[in-house]
């Protein structure tokens, strides 16, 4: 006796078959599992916070133990003024380089920084020494923002270089001098290392700082700075690692 298998009657309009079916003839394949949407309550939104922060060179560790940023590759004009060492200087510029931005030390020390620049221009020329009053154009953009350091004493003269977009100057003050108010007054920031009670109080007239920092300042270890910035003010401990340490030797506030 033959067996027969009974023909599958049409599909009704709108049936799941039908539906399939409009899906293959649609070119978007075979339906896959059905899962539940991925959704989060209102009060789950919290935990998909990020912490972010201004980003720049990490110049060290502030009271918290948290990284501290400086912002030198900016699309705006950035004037930073450091009263301090020239090891710290070479620390902020040697971490800048290593972020990728070209470095252009102005310097009448350049047996100081020629270590330096030699240990951090490896296959390529990242940082260039010149001597005072003698930075070429640098040509800053976006892809290859520039520091200058200006490295000249108590009273630097006027740059040729100056901030622009994408190009940042740090200058390097030993101490306060003459020309600390007109410089300080033109900074967007400004890190203070240990100084003496007077140029304490001067500093804290021009900055207007607190009395407890005032008195803190003559006191400030090796590695640490006060950074001031729009009224607000942070100690910021180095923290050298130790191929900073190997290459620039030890911590230390004068040259």
């Amino acid at each position: 006796m033959a067996v027969t298998t009974p023909s599958p009657s049409p599909a009704a309009p709108g049936s799941p078959s039908t539906a399939r079916t409009g899906w293959l003839r649609a070119g978007r394949g075979l339906l896959g599992p059905r899962r539940g949407r991925h959704e989060l309550a209102a009060e789950e939104f919290e935990a998909l916070a990020l912490p972010v922060g201004d980003d720049g060179v990490v110049i060290g560790t502030d009271p918290h133990e948290a990284p501290a940023v400086l912002g030198v590759a900016r699309p705006v004009p950035f004037d930073a003024v450091l009263i301090g060492g020239a090891w710290t200087a070479q620390v902020i510029a040697l971490r800048t380089a290593g972020t990728g931005a070209r470095i252009a030390v102005e310097t009448g020390r350049r047996g100081l920084w020629t270590t330096l620049a030699q240990a951090a221009n490896g296959g390529q020329p990242c940082v260039t020494l010149h001597d005072v009053g003698r930075v070429p154009p640098q040509g800053p953009s976006v892809h290859s923002p520039v520091l200058v350091v200006r490295d000249c004493g108590v009273r630097p003269p006027r740059g040729r270089v100056v901030t622009a977009p994408w190009q940042s100057v740090l200058t390097l003050l030993p101490y306060v001098g003459p020309d600390a108010p007109r410089l300080l007054g033109g900074a967007d920031v400004v890190g203070i290392q240990r100084v003496s009670p007077q140029e304490a109080e001067l500093l804290g007239r021009l900055l207007g700082l607190p009395q407890a920092d005032v008195e803190a300042l003559p006191t400030l270890p090796e590695t640490v700075t006060l950074w001031c910035a729009r009224r607000t003010w942070t100690y910021v401990d180095v923290r050298a690692t130790e191929a900073e340490t190997g290459l620039l030797g030890a911590p230390r506030r004068m040259d």
